[in-house]
């Protein structure tokens, strides 16, 4: 069994198509058909279901790419580790970021990453805390960026705090408790609010504050981005409970602390049992950021 006989089955299976692997895999098909039925005669099994219109993967096949996978990858990791034992960082790098990181630059920082490692390949996909906790664990994802409530422990995934501060009221300009210099919790509870949706960590946080504090409130509208959030707080249609830095740049607005309002943290995670070398280095490159105040002085945009 070789290791191309291997990409050509995983190749198949993602694609469920000869036609369309044979052209992800550079090979003609008649190649990697010959390929695929010689595994087949050699496991004495047959991987895929194929007709002239559609081609599925058998119950023997789903186990065999499933474990063909991890062969490829294990393979990948030897020669990236090979080359980094010279000092070359190589391979790639698949980093999630949530929509909401303020402790760092995200964009500075896989700048000055790709300068000092020109040789790793790069994927950034955005998504939620939750999501990329989990397929930091399955090993489909090198490095996230994660925003989670102060309640919250990240299990599973190495972590580096990187901010910590208290959430802020955010109001449209002429609502009746804008010109407010603090608020507590129970002021907002009756105001309908607009926030991210039920479930998501980004959500999470303020739920467990209004729990902590023994109250309820109505979420309005579930959204998926800050700047939407912002928007339909701006168009007066609820209040919100955003990071400090997100608030400051809501024109329009006003944003107010709350004593006893949700603490964010956000963190850096990745693979806590054997990271990449380029995961590693990823990791080593991201700054400490200085601690700031937690606190945010009422204002109007």
């Amino acid at each position: 069994m070789e290791l191309q006989q291997m990409r050509y089955a995983v190749a198949i299976a993602e694609e469920q198509s000869f036609t369309r692997a044979a052209e992800r895999c550079f090979v003609v098909q008649s190649a990697l058909s010959r390929q695929i039925k010689s595994l087949e005669s050699e496991l004495g099994v047959t991987l895929f279901a194929r007709t002239s219109r559609k081609v599925e993967v058998t119950p023997a096949g789903e186990a065999f790419v499933k474990q063909a996978r991890l062969c490829l990858q294990a393979a990948e990791r030897a020669k990236v580790a090979a080359a980094a034992a010279h000092g070359e960082i190589r391979g790639s790098l698949t980093i999630g970021v949530i929509p909401t990181v303020t402790a760092v630059d995200v964009a500075a920082v896989l700048g000055a990453f790709r300068r000092s490692y020109p040789e790793v390949s790069v994927h950034v996909r955005t998504g939620g805390s939750d999501d990329f906790l989990r397929r930091i664990a399955a090993g489909t994802l090198d490095v996230g960026f994660l925003g989670l409530a102060e309640a919250v422990t990240p299990q599973g995934v190495r972590t580096r705090e990187l901010s910590r501060e208290h959430l802020v009221a955010v109001l449209p300009v002429d609502h009746r408790l804008a010109g407010r210099r603090r608020l507590r919790l129970e002021d907002l509870a009756d105001e309908p609010f607009v926030d991210f949706p039920a479930g998501s960590s980004g959500r999470e946080q303020s739920d467990l504050a209004f729990d902590r504090a023994g109250l309820r409130r109505e979420v309005s509208f579930e959204v998926n981005t800050a700047e939407l959030l912002t928007g339909l707080v701006r168009q007066g249609l609820g209040a919100a409970l955003v990071a400090p830095s997100v608030a400051r740049e809501v024109p329009g607005c006003a944003c107010i602390p709350v004593s006893d309002g949700p603490v964010r943290v956000e963190y850096l995670a990745w693979d806590s049992f054997n990271p990449s070398p380029a995961a590693q280095a990823f990791v080593d490159s991201v700054p400490v950021p200085q601690p700031r105040s937690p606190s945010l002085t009422a204002t109007t945009t």
